[in-house]
Protein backbone atom coordinates (compact mmCIF):
# COMPACT_ATOMS: atom_id res chain seq x y z
CA UNK A 1 0.00 0.00 0.00
CA UNK A 2 2.82 2.31 0.97
CA UNK A 3 4.56 2.10 -2.31
CA UNK A 4 1.35 2.42 -4.41
CA UNK A 5 0.68 5.84 -2.48
CA UNK A 6 4.18 6.92 -3.44
CA UNK A 7 3.41 5.86 -6.55
CA UNK A 8 0.54 8.19 -6.66
CA UNK A 9 2.68 11.18 -5.09
CA UNK A 10 5.32 10.53 -8.00
CA UNK A 11 2.35 11.19 -10.52
CA UNK A 12 1.40 14.10 -9.36
CA UNK A 13 4.69 15.76 -8.35
CA UNK A 14 5.69 14.25 -12.23
CA UNK A 15 2.83 16.75 -13.44
CA UNK A 16 4.41 19.82 -11.51
CA UNK A 17 2.27 19.90 -8.34
CA UNK A 18 3.40 19.41 -4.77
CA UNK A 19 1.69 16.17 -2.95
CA UNK A 20 2.03 14.53 0.52
CA UNK A 21 0.71 11.57 2.78
CA UNK A 22 -1.04 13.22 5.46
CA UNK A 23 -3.26 11.93 8.85
CA UNK A 24 -3.34 9.09 10.46
CA UNK A 25 -1.15 6.78 7.96
CA UNK A 26 2.24 9.06 8.96
CA UNK A 27 0.73 9.26 12.35
CA UNK A 28 0.53 5.43 13.03
CA UNK A 29 4.01 4.54 10.72
CA UNK A 30 5.28 7.02 13.16
CA UNK A 31 4.25 4.97 16.43
CA UNK A 32 4.20 1.60 14.85
CA UNK A 33 0.76 0.95 14.40
CA UNK A 34 -0.77 -0.83 11.57
CA UNK A 35 -2.54 1.52 9.13
CA UNK A 36 -4.92 0.75 6.55
CA UNK A 37 -6.19 3.98 4.96
CA UNK A 38 -4.15 6.58 2.84
CA UNK A 39 -5.09 10.42 2.47
CA UNK A 40 -3.05 12.35 0.16
CA UNK A 41 -3.15 16.51 0.05
CA UNK A 42 -1.92 18.47 -2.64
CA UNK A 43 -2.22 22.12 -4.30
CA UNK A 44 -3.44 20.16 -7.39
CA UNK A 45 -7.54 21.41 -7.82
CA UNK A 46 -9.91 18.17 -8.25
CA UNK A 47 -10.39 19.44 -12.05
CA UNK A 48 -6.07 19.32 -12.33
CA UNK A 49 -6.20 15.57 -10.59
CA UNK A 50 -9.15 14.45 -13.04
CA UNK A 51 -6.18 15.28 -15.51
CA UNK A 52 -3.50 12.99 -14.06
CA UNK A 53 -6.08 10.08 -12.55
CA UNK A 54 -8.77 9.95 -15.45
CA UNK A 55 -10.41 7.42 -13.57
CA UNK A 56 -10.81 9.83 -10.39
CA UNK A 57 -14.39 10.54 -9.39
CA UNK A 58 -14.78 13.63 -8.50
CA UNK A 59 -17.42 12.60 -5.87
CA UNK A 60 -16.80 15.58 -3.44
CA UNK A 61 -15.68 18.23 -5.62
CA UNK A 62 -17.33 20.52 -3.60
CA UNK A 63 -14.55 20.01 -0.27
CA UNK A 64 -11.61 20.07 -2.81
CA UNK A 65 -11.64 16.35 -2.99
CA UNK A 66 -11.54 13.08 -5.02
CA UNK A 67 -11.30 9.42 -4.75
CA UNK A 68 -9.10 7.27 -6.43
CA UNK A 69 -8.73 3.78 -7.15
CA UNK A 70 -5.02 2.90 -8.21
CA UNK A 71 -3.80 -0.89 -8.67
CA UNK A 72 -6.98 -1.91 -6.35
CA UNK A 73 -6.55 0.65 -3.43
CA UNK A 74 -8.42 3.54 -2.70
CA UNK A 75 -7.18 6.78 -1.87
CA UNK A 76 -8.54 10.34 -0.89
CA UNK A 77 -6.85 12.99 -2.69
CA UNK A 78 -7.71 16.80 -1.01
CA UNK A 79 -6.65 19.83 -2.09
CA UNK A 80 -5.14 22.35 0.23
CA UNK A 81 -7.22 24.53 1.32
CA UNK A 82 -9.00 26.92 3.82
CA UNK A 83 -12.24 26.42 5.48
CA UNK A 84 -13.67 29.27 6.11
CA UNK A 85 -17.07 28.83 6.87
CA UNK A 86 -18.90 26.31 9.12
CA UNK A 87 -22.65 25.38 9.06
CA UNK A 88 -24.40 23.69 11.98
CA UNK A 89 -21.05 22.96 14.03
CA UNK A 90 -20.43 20.71 11.41
CA UNK A 91 -19.54 21.51 7.89
CA UNK A 92 -17.49 23.84 6.06
CA UNK A 93 -19.45 25.23 3.72
CA UNK A 94 -17.39 27.73 2.54
CA UNK A 95 -13.66 26.67 1.40
CA UNK A 96 -10.90 28.72 -0.61
CA UNK A 97 -8.00 26.53 -2.93
CA UNK A 98 -4.41 27.86 -1.40
CA UNK A 99 -0.79 26.90 -2.21
CA UNK A 100 1.16 26.04 1.25
CA UNK A 101 0.73 22.99 2.82
CA UNK A 102 1.29 24.80 5.98
CA UNK A 103 -1.62 27.02 5.73
CA UNK A 104 -3.49 23.13 4.61
CA UNK A 105 -2.61 21.75 8.15
CA UNK A 106 -3.51 24.57 10.28
CA UNK A 107 -7.28 24.00 9.40
CA UNK A 108 -6.93 20.14 10.52
CA UNK A 109 -7.97 18.98 14.18
CA UNK A 110 -5.03 17.88 16.19
CA UNK A 111 -1.32 18.54 15.50
CA UNK A 112 -0.78 14.59 15.88
CA UNK A 113 -2.95 14.70 12.42
CA UNK A 114 -0.32 16.91 10.78
CA UNK A 115 2.18 14.73 10.07
CA UNK A 116 3.38 14.01 5.93
CA UNK A 117 5.36 11.71 4.20
CA UNK A 118 6.51 12.93 1.15
CA UNK A 119 7.30 11.37 -2.26
CA UNK A 120 10.62 10.56 -0.96
CA UNK A 121 9.74 8.70 2.33
CA UNK A 122 10.42 11.62 4.38
CA UNK A 123 8.21 12.73 7.26
CA UNK A 124 7.67 16.75 6.93
CA UNK A 125 6.10 17.68 10.69
CA UNK A 126 5.74 21.68 10.45
CA UNK A 127 3.40 21.53 13.38
CA UNK A 128 5.40 20.34 16.16
CA UNK A 129 3.16 16.52 15.24
CA UNK A 130 6.62 14.54 16.78
CA UNK A 131 6.38 16.06 19.93
CA UNK A 132 2.57 15.64 20.74
CA UNK A 133 2.89 12.00 19.54
CA UNK A 134 6.09 11.38 22.03
CA UNK A 135 4.82 13.13 24.38
CA UNK A 136 1.51 11.02 24.00
CA UNK A 137 -0.82 13.99 23.87
CA UNK A 138 -4.04 14.81 21.71
CA UNK A 139 -3.53 18.74 21.44
CA UNK A 140 -5.91 21.27 18.69
CA UNK A 141 -4.16 22.75 15.88
CA UNK A 142 -4.21 26.52 16.56
CA UNK A 143 -7.23 27.61 19.13
CA UNK A 144 -8.85 24.81 20.82
CA UNK A 145 -12.63 26.65 21.41
CA UNK A 146 -12.57 27.60 17.86
CA UNK A 147 -11.45 24.26 16.69
CA UNK A 148 -14.30 22.03 18.79
CA UNK A 149 -16.81 25.01 17.93
CA UNK A 150 -16.19 24.46 14.19
CA UNK A 151 -16.74 20.86 14.27
CA UNK A 152 -18.51 19.41 17.30
CA UNK A 153 -17.67 15.95 16.02
CA UNK A 154 -13.88 16.51 16.92
CA UNK A 155 -15.05 16.33 20.86
CA UNK A 156 -15.41 12.62 19.70
CA UNK A 157 -12.62 12.09 17.64
CA UNK A 158 -10.34 13.40 20.18
CA UNK A 159 -11.54 11.04 22.88
CA UNK A 160 -11.48 8.28 20.02
CA UNK A 161 -7.64 8.66 19.39
CA UNK A 162 -7.15 9.17 23.31
CA UNK A 163 -8.52 6.15 23.89
CA UNK A 164 -7.06 4.02 20.82
CA UNK A 165 -3.56 5.11 20.95
CA UNK A 166 -3.90 6.02 25.08
CA UNK A 167 -3.04 8.91 24.81
CA UNK A 168 -3.91 12.41 27.04
CA UNK A 169 -6.01 15.26 26.20
CA UNK A 170 -4.46 18.63 26.22
CA UNK A 171 -5.97 21.00 28.84
CA UNK A 172 -7.11 23.46 26.73
CA UNK A 173 -8.81 20.56 24.53
CA UNK A 174 -10.07 18.99 27.71
CA UNK A 175 -11.24 22.94 28.60
CA UNK A 176 -12.87 23.33 25.12
CA UNK A 177 -14.95 20.00 25.09
CA UNK A 178 -16.60 20.58 28.12
CA UNK A 179 -17.67 24.33 27.34
CA UNK A 180 -19.17 23.25 23.75
CA UNK A 181 -20.99 19.60 24.68
CA UNK A 182 -24.08 21.04 24.33
CA UNK A 183 -23.26 21.38 20.55
CA UNK A 184 -23.44 17.61 20.64
CA UNK A 185 -27.47 17.66 19.53
CA UNK A 186 -26.53 19.32 16.24
CA UNK A 187 -24.52 16.42 15.68
CA UNK A 188 -26.14 13.36 13.96
CA UNK A 189 -26.53 10.25 15.54
CA UNK A 190 -25.16 8.27 12.64
CA UNK A 191 -22.26 10.24 13.25
CA UNK A 192 -22.19 10.25 17.51
CA UNK A 193 -23.00 6.47 17.18
CA UNK A 194 -20.02 5.47 14.67
CA UNK A 195 -17.45 7.15 17.11
CA UNK A 196 -18.79 5.59 20.53
CA UNK A 197 -18.80 2.47 18.74
CA UNK A 198 -14.94 2.69 18.22
CA UNK A 199 -14.55 3.60 21.75
CA UNK A 200 -17.11 1.53 23.22
CA UNK A 201 -14.97 -1.67 20.98
CA UNK A 202 -11.56 -0.32 21.99
CA UNK A 203 -9.53 -2.96 24.20
CA UNK A 204 -9.13 0.55 26.10
CA UNK A 205 -12.66 1.30 26.07
CA UNK A 206 -12.78 1.90 30.11
CA UNK A 207 -10.06 4.89 29.59
CA UNK A 208 -11.90 6.39 26.90
CA UNK A 209 -15.55 5.70 29.04
CA UNK A 210 -13.61 7.49 31.76
CA UNK A 211 -13.02 10.77 30.17
CA UNK A 212 -16.74 11.08 28.46
CA UNK A 213 -17.10 10.88 32.29
CA UNK A 214 -14.57 13.39 33.38
CA UNK A 215 -16.28 15.99 30.25
CA UNK A 216 -19.56 15.59 31.16
CA UNK A 217 -20.66 14.56 27.96
CA UNK A 218 -23.15 11.24 29.13
CA UNK A 219 -25.63 13.86 29.84
CA UNK A 220 -25.78 15.66 26.04
CA UNK A 221 -25.09 12.56 24.15
CA UNK A 222 -28.14 10.63 26.12
CA UNK A 223 -26.04 7.91 27.17
CA UNK A 224 -28.32 6.81 30.94
CA UNK A 225 -27.29 5.26 33.54
CA UNK A 226 -23.75 5.56 32.23
CA UNK A 227 -22.40 5.93 36.21
CA UNK A 228 -23.57 2.12 36.78
CA UNK A 229 -21.78 1.11 32.68
CA UNK A 230 -19.69 -2.39 33.20
CA UNK A 231 -17.03 -2.55 30.22
CA UNK A 232 -18.16 -5.76 28.13
CA UNK A 233 -15.81 -7.41 25.51
CA UNK A 234 -18.53 -6.30 22.86
CA UNK A 235 -19.88 -2.81 22.58
CA UNK A 236 -23.02 -3.89 21.97
CA UNK A 237 -23.22 -5.24 25.94
CA UNK A 238 -22.12 -1.76 26.71
CA UNK A 239 -24.94 0.09 24.34
CA UNK A 240 -27.67 -3.04 25.65
CA UNK A 241 -26.73 -0.99 29.62
CA UNK A 242 -27.38 2.25 28.48
CA UNK A 243 -31.13 2.24 27.22
CA UNK A 244 -30.61 3.83 23.88
CA UNK A 245 -32.26 1.74 21.49
CA UNK A 246 -35.04 4.00 20.75
CA UNK A 247 -32.07 6.93 20.44
CA UNK A 248 -29.25 5.77 18.31
CA UNK A 249 -29.50 3.94 14.87
CA UNK A 250 -28.94 0.07 15.07
CA UNK A 251 -29.10 -2.80 12.45
CA UNK A 252 -32.04 -5.24 13.16
CA UNK A 253 -29.40 -7.62 14.28
CA UNK A 254 -27.54 -5.45 16.87
CA UNK A 255 -31.25 -4.79 17.69
CA UNK A 256 -32.03 -8.26 18.62
CA UNK A 257 -28.90 -8.90 20.62
CA UNK A 258 -28.87 -5.96 22.55
CA UNK A 259 -32.37 -6.92 23.30
CA UNK A 260 -31.44 -10.28 23.73
CA UNK A 261 -28.86 -8.99 26.30
CA UNK A 262 -31.46 -6.76 28.38
CA UNK A 263 -33.83 -9.52 28.40
CA UNK A 264 -30.81 -11.93 29.63
CA UNK A 265 -29.88 -9.54 32.30
CA UNK A 266 -33.40 -10.47 34.32
CA UNK A 267 -32.41 -14.05 33.87
CA UNK A 268 -30.34 -17.11 35.55
CA UNK A 269 -27.59 -17.40 32.86
CA UNK A 270 -26.33 -20.68 34.66
CA UNK A 271 -30.05 -22.02 33.98
CA UNK A 272 -30.32 -24.68 30.62
CA UNK A 273 -32.86 -23.25 29.40
CA UNK A 274 -31.43 -19.03 29.52
CA UNK A 275 -28.38 -20.59 27.90
CA UNK A 276 -30.25 -22.83 25.04
CA UNK A 277 -32.67 -19.77 24.31
CA UNK A 278 -30.34 -17.07 24.31
CA UNK A 279 -26.67 -18.76 23.00
CA UNK A 280 -23.51 -18.66 24.39
CA UNK A 281 -22.43 -14.70 23.02
CA UNK A 282 -25.53 -13.32 24.90
CA UNK A 283 -25.16 -15.02 28.16
CA UNK A 284 -20.84 -14.49 28.17
CA UNK A 285 -21.92 -11.18 28.01
CA UNK A 286 -24.40 -11.01 30.50
CA UNK A 287 -22.20 -12.86 32.45
CA UNK A 288 -19.30 -9.92 32.32
CA UNK A 289 -22.11 -7.41 33.24
CA UNK A 290 -23.32 -9.41 36.20
CA UNK A 291 -19.32 -10.57 37.21
CA UNK A 292 -20.11 -13.99 36.33
CA UNK A 293 -17.15 -16.19 35.44
CA UNK A 294 -16.84 -17.00 31.44
CA UNK A 295 -15.77 -20.59 32.51
CA UNK A 296 -18.25 -21.15 34.59
CA UNK A 297 -20.89 -20.04 31.78
CA UNK A 298 -18.99 -21.87 29.01
CA UNK A 299 -18.49 -25.15 31.01
CA UNK A 300 -22.57 -24.83 32.13
CA UNK A 301 -23.09 -24.36 28.01
CA UNK A 302 -21.17 -27.21 26.90
CA UNK A 303 -22.62 -29.33 29.24
CA UNK A 304 -26.40 -28.36 27.81
CA UNK A 305 -28.20 -31.82 26.41
CA UNK A 306 -29.61 -29.97 23.28
CA UNK A 307 -28.29 -26.71 21.32
CA UNK A 308 -31.70 -27.08 18.87
CA UNK A 309 -34.71 -28.85 18.29
CA UNK A 310 -32.99 -31.18 16.23
CA UNK A 311 -30.78 -32.80 18.90
CA UNK A 312 -33.67 -34.45 20.28
CA UNK A 313 -33.51 -38.00 19.46
CA UNK A 314 -36.75 -38.84 17.83
CA UNK A 315 -37.96 -37.81 14.51
CA UNK A 316 -41.05 -36.52 13.80
CA UNK A 317 -42.32 -39.39 12.10
CA UNK A 318 -41.75 -41.49 14.99
CA UNK A 319 -43.86 -39.03 17.41
CA UNK A 320 -46.75 -39.92 14.08
CA UNK A 321 -46.47 -43.42 14.19
CA UNK A 322 -46.27 -43.83 18.04
CA UNK A 323 -50.03 -42.08 18.49
CA UNK A 324 -51.27 -43.16 14.88
CA UNK A 325 -51.43 -39.37 13.67
CA UNK A 326 -50.80 -37.49 10.76
CA UNK A 327 -48.77 -34.88 10.88
CA UNK A 328 -50.07 -31.74 11.81
CA UNK A 329 -49.05 -28.55 14.62
CA UNK A 330 -49.15 -31.21 17.23
CA UNK A 331 -45.50 -32.50 16.47
CA UNK A 332 -44.44 -28.62 17.41
CA UNK A 333 -45.88 -28.81 20.52
CA UNK A 334 -44.92 -31.81 21.82
CA UNK A 335 -40.78 -30.94 20.67
CA UNK A 336 -41.08 -27.91 22.75
CA UNK A 337 -42.24 -29.70 25.40
CA UNK A 338 -39.60 -32.36 25.13
CA UNK A 339 -37.21 -29.64 24.92
CA UNK A 340 -38.20 -28.25 28.04
CA UNK A 341 -38.39 -31.30 29.61
CA UNK A 342 -34.72 -32.13 28.87
CA UNK A 343 -33.28 -29.05 29.44
CA UNK A 344 -34.79 -29.45 33.24
CA UNK A 345 -33.35 -32.71 33.41
CA UNK A 346 -36.34 -34.47 33.69
CA UNK A 347 -36.39 -37.04 31.00
CA UNK A 348 -33.51 -38.03 28.92
CA UNK A 349 -32.63 -37.36 25.24
CA UNK A 350 -32.86 -41.01 24.48
CA UNK A 351 -35.46 -42.49 21.63
CA UNK A 352 -36.33 -45.07 24.54
CA UNK A 353 -37.55 -42.53 27.18
CA UNK A 354 -38.37 -40.14 24.87
CA UNK A 355 -41.17 -42.66 23.60
CA UNK A 356 -42.13 -43.59 27.00
CA UNK A 357 -43.14 -39.70 27.89
CA UNK A 358 -44.59 -39.44 24.94
CA UNK A 359 -46.85 -42.18 25.71
CA UNK A 360 -47.76 -41.69 28.85
CA UNK A 361 -48.60 -37.89 28.55
CA UNK A 362 -49.82 -38.07 24.88
CA UNK A 363 -51.16 -41.38 23.85
CA UNK A 364 -54.40 -40.86 25.95
CA UNK A 365 -54.68 -37.16 25.15
CA UNK A 366 -54.63 -37.78 21.47
CA UNK A 367 -56.71 -40.72 21.39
Amino acid sequence: MYDTAIEVLNKITDFGYKAYIVGGYPRDIYLKRNSLDIDICTNATPKELKEIFHESILNKQEYGSVSLMYKKIRFEITTFRKEIKYENNRFPVKIKYIDTLTDDLERRDFTINTLCIDNKGNFIDLLNAKRDLDNKIIRCVDNADKKIKEDILRSLRAIRFATILNFKLDDKLKKAIKKNSHLLKNLSYFRKKDELEKIFSSPNCAYGLSLIKELNLDRDLELSNFANLVVTTSSLGIWAQLDVLDIYNFSNNEKQIIKDIQACLKENILDNKILYKYGLYVCTLVGEIKKIKRIDIVEKYNKLPIYNLKDINIKATDICQLLNKKPGAFINEIYHDLKKQILDNKIINEKEYLINYIKEKYLTIIN
